[in-house]
């Protein structure tokens, strides 16, 4: 199967699925497992995942997005405009009526600024 084929636009996205947002700047480990433990709780709904905009990002939006789409343990992805405020993002999420709604921006930016601190350390060590 080809992943981009899960990333679909809003509009088109199936409701009442399991939704999980963040930025996915680095896709980690972690986050595949945790993206499997989300799934793991209800393996019969699908999992959306919706990307973020992030500023200073490390790669762009539809980059993430692919690199999301490719794990087996999602169904679909969809990006939020990348000038979408929080309101609008606020209103993506609830246009996708979501049976369960997990955001990970905050664990993911704690995990990244880990990984960074870590090549840093790397590089002049």
């Amino acid at each position: 199967m080809d992943t981009r084929s899960k990333i679909l636009k809003a509009e088109a996205a199936p409701r009442a699925c399991t939704v999980v947002t963040g930025a996915f700047d680095v896709v980690l480990a972690e986050d595949a497992r945790e993206l499997g433990g989300i799934r793991a709780g209800h393996p019969n709904r699908p999992l959306l995942v919706v990307v973020l905009p992030l500023p200073g990002e490390l790669l762009p939006q539809r980059a993430r997005a692919e690199l999301v789409a490719a794990l087996r343990m999602v169904d679909y992805v969809v990006t939020a405009d990348d000038a979408a405020a929080s309101a609008a993002t606020d209103m993506l999420l609830a246009s996708l009526e979501p049976a369960q709604l997990v955001r990970l921006e905050e664990a993911q930016a704690v995990r990244k600024r880990q990984l960074m601190e870590h090549v840093h350390r790397r590089q002049t060590s």
